[in-house]
């Protein structure tokens, strides 16, 4: 039988990486004039695969490409520039900006899933 605990731990360990993914890309947006500062940000979906052994997760489309260069596996990585600037920093903020906004949606959707998971618990043992 499922605890309470595994029925809602895929959202929160979400909820969670998402929060810190939110730290670092603020980070990153809070040192654009910074010399020499790299930008920094995680691999979501490795970092899932990690805690909730999850599946491969790949990109939907042969046209995108990747913006992360790995230092270390299942850790922060740095942002590969699309275009560098001459002091040596590669915060890119329409790129910050994008990722940041993708990932507080993302965050607020996590949120309502575990709301609802919640909800839907508190129905059964409601007995409604």
């Amino acid at each position: 039988m499922k605890t309470i605990e595994n029925h809602l731990s895929i959202h929160s360990n979400a909820l969670n990486l998402r929060g810190k993914r939110n730290k670092i890309l603020a980070s990153n947006i809070a040192n654009a004039a910074t010399p020499h500062f790299k930008a920094r940000d995680i691999d979501f979906d490795v970092e899932m695969r990690k805690k909730e052994k999850v599946g491969n997760i790949t990109v939907n489309h042969e046209k995108h490409f990747a913006l992360l260069t790995k230092v270390r596996p299942n850790e922060v990585m740095f942002r590969e520039p699309l275009n560098p600037s001459l002091d040596g920093n590669t915060v890119e903020m329409a790129v910050e900006q994008m990722e940041f906004s993708e990932n507080v949606v993302r965050y607020q959707t996590t949120l309502q899933f575990l709301t609802n998971k919640i909800s839907g618990l508190m129905s059964a043992i409601k007995g409604e």
